[in-house]
C-alpha cells in the first residue's frame, strides 16, 4: 500500500519534526510512506486531481467522520484490499481547508471533536494509521503491550 502524508505549510517545531520523522519511520515497515510540504491548497487540489486521477484524497477537517481505531483500521485494510490508488492523506492550514478542497476528497475525516494546532493533528495522524497498520498485522502495540 502507498501513503502520501501531505501538510501545508513548514514545521515551526523540532518536536513535531522529530516525532514526524519517527511515525514515518515506524510506517515504513508496513507501507511505501512519503511525505509531502505543500505551500497551500492550490498545490494541494493540483496534485489531487492529477491527469489520471493518481491518489485518493482524505482531508483532516474537526467537521469530518469520527473512526474508532479500530474502525479506523477496518477502513484502511478495506481500502488496501480493493483499491490500488495511493492514499493522499492531507492535513491543511490552521484555517482548515475550502468547500472546494472538501468536495474533491473521498473522504474528509476527524481525529475527534477537540480543535488541535494542525502540526499536532499531523502527528495523531501518523499515530493512528501506524496504530492502525498494528491492528491489522495483529501487532501487540494496540493493546499495550
Amino acid at each position: 500500500m502507498k501513503l502520501k502524508i501531505a501538510w501545508i505549510g513548514k514545521t515551526k517545531e523540532r518536536a513535531i519534526e522529530s516525532l514526524t520523522e519517527n511515525y514515518l519511520e515506524r510506517l515504513s515497515h508496513y507501507a511505501q510512506v512519503e511525505e509531502l510540504v505543500l505551500k497551500d491548497e492550490a498545490q494541494l487540489l493540483k496534485l489531487a486531481r492529477g491527469p489520471r486521477n493518481q491518489y485518493t484524497l482524505i482531508l483532516l477537517d474537526g467537521g469530518g467522520k469520527q473512526f474508532s481505531s479500530e474502525d479506523f483500521a477496518h477502513y484502511l485494510g478495506d481500502y488496501r484490499d480493493r483499491n490500488s490508488l495511493p492514499l493522499l492523506f492531507a492535513i491543511g492550514p490552521a484555517n482548515g481547508f475550502s468547500a472546494e478542497a472538501r468536495k474533491s476528497a473521498a473522504l474528509v475525516l476527524s481525529l475527534g471533536k477537540m480543535t488541535l494546532a494542525h502540526e499536532l493533528a499531523r502527528v495523531v495522524l501518523l499515530e493512528q494509521i501506524y496504530r492502525a497498520f498494528t491492528i491489522l498485522h495483529g501487532h501487540p502495540y494496540h493493546l499495550g503491550h
